[in-house]
């Protein structure tokens, strides 16, 4: 993705992201970019696509990259408050370049989700 960026002269207008999307079966598929500031044409290996505007439940993941299911964690015990519900896939924000020494300690966690219209039930 960087190369056809580089390729084509533009430049990112953020950090790199990744968003997975559990497939049928177990399976997941990866979708990895850069935010740009154009619409880019498809190439190849290269797709367009956009992260969903809206509200969003955002958790920083500061420990090394093995403790990250613990964030995910966060998030799911979050959720389970009901104050509001997941609508869509997460993805992960890399705020380190891949040649900073605590690459992967600086990971933001975006989850979209909405509000209920209801406010949720408490005893």
């Amino acid at each position: 993705m960087a190369e056809h960026l580089r390729h084509h002269g533009i430049a990112p207008t953020g950090y790199p992201f990744a968003r997975w999307h559990p497939l049928p079966g177990g399976g997941i598929a990866a979708e990895a970019g850069f935010p740009v500031g154009a619409p880019i044409a498809n190439s190849g290996e290269v797709e367009a696509s956009s992260l969903p505007a809206g509200p969003v439940l955002a958790v920083w993941h500061s420990d090394p990259d093995e403790k990250l299911p613990l964030s995910y964690h966060a998030v799911h015990d979050w959720l389970e408050t009901g104050d509001a519900v997941a609508t869509g896939d997460s993805w992960e924000i890399y705020h380190d370049l891949p040649t900073c020494e605590h690459v992967g300690t600086r990971i933001e966690i975006v989850q979209p989700i909405t509000f209920p219209t209801t406010p949720p039930h408490r005893n």
